[in-house]
């Protein structure tokens, strides 16, 4: 056993195991925790850049369009490099791909500072920084959460998604705290700081990529008894011992069904969070009044996320899912109702879609788990992510567009809820029901 017992390293080939520190409790969980951290941090930095686009376009008076468009180019470089990240992880472990990454994330924020343009700007923030936390993102965690757990998938990944909305409610108004104390350009200083420190030391000293890496089964086989615990019933066994490859994938509608309603419930999520605190100041609301609405988003996405996870394993991806986006069709139709001279509706859009969104990243992980499992998860759910990038980036792009043509964020809002609806039937066609559904009690 390894001085302080602490595991050293990641397994040395085929068979390779530490012998692990007797820690009380499934190791499995310290993975949630680092999961956690991470992905307030991939999330968090999303959505402080809604803060940062109001001091950016006070000082630069960019087009909406354009200054949005920076987030939409992020996007774009998250899409074309989730696969790469995926494949990476499959291939080399996440220690070894993780960390590098989160020095490419902490370079990117801090040369923000030193912009001097939009072009500049795209650079620093859409593509350096953009690069960099794909590797802390949902991709990097989805490929390795799948192997710890399985009968316990849908609560791990809810609590793993749930540190988005921690995240997002701390990072926020610090962000902006740091915006009016010290201007924009230190409080990228700071954002870089406090991610090195967040992510490095944790990732380093603690992630590990499978279970038989320290010796142990999945869900901790063995040590978690009693009749208080579901199982996930498998009911296509052949589907389920299939080693599932991108290509395999790729001839199956279930794959196809899977990208789209990730794609379209994602485009209202991310067009609202970035152009939130723009219409809420347009609607008459003080700044940090605003950025504290987007960030209050975190203190129902966090336990939704949970929640979320934990039902999802008990009645069932796609009726989870269902409700869920019920909630952010609400948290659209809300603001929708601010923007038509109604504030006290603000009051709704925050619970209502904080509690929506939260359904998302728990669903996305899941579903694809549930029905792609094999060693070519961590590429497969790459794919995923990739295209989901792509609907964050339409979300930004076109709530500018449609507000530069029109002068209102009204019918970008009625797109948002169209959209928000249309995920639905996709979610149902893609059936992990048909493959993995919660059993009875053990």
């Amino acid at each position: 056993m390894p001085a302080g017992g602490y595991p050293r390293g990641e397994a040395r080939g085929a068979g390779a195991v530490e012998s692990p520190f007797h820690w009380p409790f499934y190791y499995g969980w310290v993975i949630v925790v680092i999961a956690f951290l991470s992905m307030g941090t991939w999330l968090g930095m999303r959505t402080t850049f809604s803060v940062f686009l109001v001091a950016l376009l006070d000082e630069f008076h960019w087009s909406r369009a354009s200054a949005a468009g920076v987030q939409s180019v992020s996007f774009i470089v998250y899409t074309l490099s989730a696969p790469l990240v995926g494949a990476l992880i499959d291939k080399y472990g996440p220690r070894r791909v993780i960390l590098p990454g989160i020095i490419v994330l902490c370079a990117g924020l801090f040369i923000c500072a030193s912009a001097r343009s939009l072009a500049q700007f795209y650079f620093f923030y859409g593509v350096l920084a953009a690069f960099g936390v794909t590797f802390v993102s949902i991709i990097a965690y989805s490929a390795v959460l799948s192997h710890w757990f399985q009968k316990r998938r849908g609560l791990a990944s809810g609590i793993a998604v749930s540190g988005m909305g921690i995240g997002s409610f701390a990072l926020v108004p610090l962000t902006q705290y740091a915006i009016i104390a010290l201007g924009w350009r230190s409080a990228f200083k700071v954002l870089s700081g406090v991610v090195f420190l967040l992510l490095f030391p944790l990732t380093a000293l603690f992630l590990r990529h499978k279970p038989s890496d320290l010796g142990l089964q999945v869900d901790g086989a063995g040590a978690v008894t009693g009749p208080t615990k579901r199982s996930m019933e498998v009911v296509d066994h052949e589907w389920a011992r299939t080693d599932w490859t991108l290509r395999r994938a790729s001839r199956e509608g279930r794959f196809w069904s899977v990208l789209l309603f990730s794609f379209l419930v994602i485009v209202p999520i991310y067009l609202i969070v970035i152009h939130g605190v723009r219409l809420l100041t347009d609607c008459g609301f003080d700044r940090m009044r605003a950025a504290f609405m987007i960030a209050g988003l975190g203190v129902f996405t966090s336990p939704s996320q949970i929640f979320w996870g934990w039902l999802s394993d008990r009645v069932g991806r796609e009726r989870t899912f269902t409700v869920g986006t019920l909630f952010v069709v609400l948290g659209a139709l809300s603001l929708l109702l601010v923007d038509w001279g109604h504030p006290a509706f603000a009051y709704l859009f925050v619970p209502f879609f904080g509690c929506g969104w939260a359904v998302t990243a728990p669903t996305f992980m899941s579903v694809a788990a549930d029905l792609f499992q094999g060693s070519s998860f961590g590429l497969i759910y790459g794919v995923n992510e990739a295209v989901i990038g792509l609907g964050s980036a339409a979300g930004p792009w076109l709530g500018g567009l449609v507000f530069d043509r029109t002068g209102s964020y009204q019918n970008a809002l009625l797109i948002a809820i169209a959209s928000g609806l249309c995920s639905l039937p996709f979610a149902w066609l893609a059936a992990p029901r048909k493959v993995r559904r919660p059993g009875g009690r053990r």
